[in-house]
């Protein structure tokens, strides 16, 4: 067995931390970037939707070389719905930096990622970003790090982790607040130091455990992974064992990570992380093993998914305007690609035009959405529904840990927002400048369609955080949108007329010449119930004139309805029609003459 020349590592870290900023730092000071070459922020978010969010959705390699090491970096994302990321890529490396707000601290997702890392028994390095923010409390900090530590029960060798504190913007890293240091230096000697050198035999049988799946133009599909043993070489006949046993296949391409960039090579040995073209029929979990003497390891398990969402061909009068794939066959193609390299995700056909997906939350469904129609695709989804399970004869749910942030004036209103969706509180800190820390047990069920109205109830000021936290059996009835919805009972383009009139009646969705049809809803009722309206209404001109009569109208700024805002508002018969121009709300059953005889199949 020998000592590999690699440390293998992970950033792992609760959204918005700083954990992809970071990693550019380390790009550029480990010489990846030249002086004069002009890059982007955040190279790697290279995603479009993670530049727009700011956040990291799929999990991506690098390399850099320190002195005669090459460190492999993984960026995790941060948000647990894509847990599944998380789970696969930790099993690549053999330690991880925890990134934590010098001025947050650490949050739900932060406990999430680092119980993943401690089960697996991974060194961590910690290291407290931000430095430089006027509300920065790094001391404190560390002390509530130090508490998470032990609440995950880590073992005795895993608390006595090193500490650095980071301005990831300047790429600064200091082993003291206070020291001289004007790079990122210490940390990376941290890494060497305290990061164990990959161990493995490269004259042993191949174990390469495949976490990722990727696809170039050039050469295909791409399996990405990390050899555990022994020795892969271009060209080389080998076995990919899966489900089914082990297949005979052969080496395409062969690359490695060198900065962004991957480049071929001939042979690489254990320790190193790598992407091998050609393979056909691999998926994540599979190794590949030496095909004389086949030694698979153990296969990638990942949580269990706790949401599901119904997605099928668009029925609207409007379909196929817009989109380029529209029919069930392009929707089930999309969606088993899809199911190829996210592990976190199932699909389940349940119609020749409908299939169930199940994921980890609301946002990881949401951003499959949003790519699909960037993509061209055309689809109607149903309300979120959580999955529950029966243990013991008695039907368990799913339920979120939830931190609720907010000034110190809201906590009643957070409290009771939360508590009639029987959300019951477990901690609460008030550290006294002024904003406050509560921790909630939540239904799963209880958080769909909450979001929106927190933020409204703090005012835009609250910050509020999940994260599963295992089955309880049923928590009873919870109320669901006390509002009905304002639906268009004919085919025509809206008019400012109409909508003026409608306006009393409650916010609206759409403004004055849109295309409207039977069933779309345009906006919002105050009462409970559904009401039909006509949004088309014209004004009946006449001879007569009256002072004031012609003065013009003015509508209310309507509610722009982006894609989570939609799936939060509707509810159970009701869909959002996704197409990549528009989303719009509409009836499941378009007549109105024919939705209450079929009101039983939806009711809630």
């Amino acid at each position: 067995m020998s000592v590999l020349p690699f440390r293998n590592v992970a950033i792992i870290a609760h959204v918005d931390h700083g954990k992809t900023t970071l990693v550019d730092a380390m790009l550029w000071q480990s010489g990846v970037f030249r002086e004069n070459q002009r890059v982007e922020e955040r190279v790697m978010d290279s995603n479009a939707l993670e530049r727009e969010r700011g956040i990291t959705i799929l999990a991506k390699n690098t390399a850099i070389h320190y002195g005669d090491i090459k460190i492999n970096i993984v960026d995790t994302p941060g948000h647990a719905d894509f847990g599944g990321e998380v789970e696969r890529t930790l099993q690549m490396v053999d330690g991880v930096i925890l990134l934590v707000d010098a001025a947050e601290g650490p949050l739900p997702q932060t406990r999430y990622v680092l119980k993943k890392a401690l089960e697996l028994g991974l060194p961590p390095i910690v290291v407290i970003n931000k430095i430089d923010r006027s509300d920065a409390r790094p001391h404190e900090v560390l002390n509530e790090i130090y508490d998470l530590f032990i609440d995950l029960d880590a073992l005795d060798e895993q608390l006595e982790f090193p500490v650095l504190y980071t301005n990831a913007k300047k790429g600064i890293a200091l082993r003291e607040i206070g020291d001289s240091s004007k790079d990122l230096k210490p940390m990376f000697d941290e890494i060497i130091r305290t990061i164990p050198p990959p161990i493995g035999y490269t004259d042993a049988p191949l174990q390469l455990l495949i976490t990722n799946l990727d696809y170039s133009d050039f050469v295909g599909r791409l399996a990405v992974g990390r050899i555990f043993n022994g020795t892969i070489r271009h060209g080389a006949t080998i076995g990919v064992a899966g489900e089914g046993g082990v297949i005979q296949s052969k080496v395409g391409v062969l690359y490695s990570h060198d900065g962004l960039k991957r480049i071929e090579v001939e042979e690489a040995m254990a320790g190193d992380i790598v992407a091998v073209a050609g393979i056909e029929g691999v998926s994540i979990g599979d190794t590949l093993v030496d095909i004389e003497t086949p030694m698979p390891m153990k296969r990638i398990v990942v949580d269990e998914p706790t949401i599901a969402m119904v997605f099928s061909v668009n029925t609207s009068p409007l379909a196929g305007r817009e989109g380029s794939y529209v029919t069930s066959r392009h929707l089930r193609m999309r969606l088993e690609k899809e199911m190829l390299h996210n592990v976190s995700l199932k699909l389940d056909a349940m119609s020749t035009d409908a299939f169930r997906v199940k994921g980890r939350g609301e946002l990881q469904l949401a951003i499959l959405i949003e790519t699909m129609r960037r993509e061209g695709y055309e689809m109607s989804v149903s309300k979120p529904e959580i999955l529950t399970r029966e243990i013991d004869g008695v039907i368990h749910e799913p339920m979120e840990l939830v931190v609720v942030d907010c000034p110190e004036e809201f906590i009643g209103v957070a409290a009771q927002g939360l508590g009639a969706r029987r959300g019951k509180m477990i901690k609460m800190t008030n550290p006294g400048h002024g904003r406050a820390r509560l921790e909630f047990e939540v239904p799963s069920r209880g958080l769909i369609g909450y979001r929106s109205q927190f933020l409204t109830d703090t005012k835009g000021t609250g910050i509020m955080n999940s994260l599963f936290n295992g089955y309880k059996p049923w928590q009873g009835q919870i109320s669901e949108r006390t509002t009905g919805a304002m639906v268009s009972d004919r085919v025509g383009r809206t008019t400012t007329y109409a909508l003026y009139h409608l306006q009393p009646r409650g916010p609206l969705f759409i403004g004055p010449g849109v295309e409207v049809y039977e069933g779309m809803i345009v906006g919002e009722n105050n009462k409970e119930t559904d009401l039909d309206v006509n949004a088309t209404k014209e004004k009946k001109l006449t001879n007569m004139r009256a002072s004031g009569s012609d003065e013009a109208l003015r509508l209310v700024p309507h509610i722009v309805m982006t894609l989570e805002r939609a799936l939060e508002w509707i509810s159970t018969d009701e869909l959002v029609e996704v197409t990549p121009d528009s989303i719009r709300l509409r009836k499941r059953v378009l007549k109105a003459n024919e939705r209450p005889k079929r009101a039983s199949l939806f009711s809630k």
